[in-house]
């Protein structure tokens, strides 16, 4: 079942690198009476990604805290080692978006997010979406129905939607 406007997100553990190494984050603790943008993607180093998705958080960051958004959560179905690589690479983590790790592609798959396409080497990935999540209740979800897109999804879209 995938997750809609006004459910409440599943409890899940992601993966952050910490400074000595891998170190579990319970998402129910990042979400608790806080108001907190998830957007999910495909994975690292690719292109929409790399080129569109995280660019148009990293240009809104402050655009989302001045509208009241306590953190900015980069999710993908890549291992610590890499988001964390990523987030520094393209800028992300110094723009503060905290990039977090499904490694299992168990929360993107308990949201309903996941798809496959293994002629890419892509199994079980996130489809490209973005919510805002006001004390782990989403309130907007904005998925695009094809991964290679960045439309709806994109920070400029979630920020305009926010009231």
């Amino acid at each position: 079942m995938t997750i809609k406007t006004g459910d409440t997100l599943p409890a899940a553990t992601l993966l952050q690198m910490g400074e000595d190494g891998p170190v579990q984050v319970a998402l129910a603790d990042k979400l608790e009476n806080r108001k907190v943008v998830i957007f999910g993607l495909p994975g690292a180093y690719t292109g929409t990604c790399s080129t569109a998705h995280v660019p148009s958080f990293m240009i809104t960051h402050d655009d989302f805290k001045a509208k009241g958004v306590d953190e900015i959560i980069c999710v993908s179905v890549n291992d610590p080692f890499v988001m964390k690589a990523w987030g520094d690479s393209t800028g992300a983590a110094d723009a503060g978006i905290t990039m977090l790790a499904d490694a299992e592609s168990a929360f993107t798959t308990a949201i309903g997010m996941n798809f496959s396409a293994a002629p890419v080497g892509f199994v079980n990935r996130s489809k490209r979406y973005a919510m805002l999540v006001d004390n782990g209740v989403v309130q907007i979800l904005n998925a695009e129905s094809n991964p290679g897109e960045c439309e709806i999804s994109a920070g400029e879209t979630l920020l305009e939607a926010i009231e």
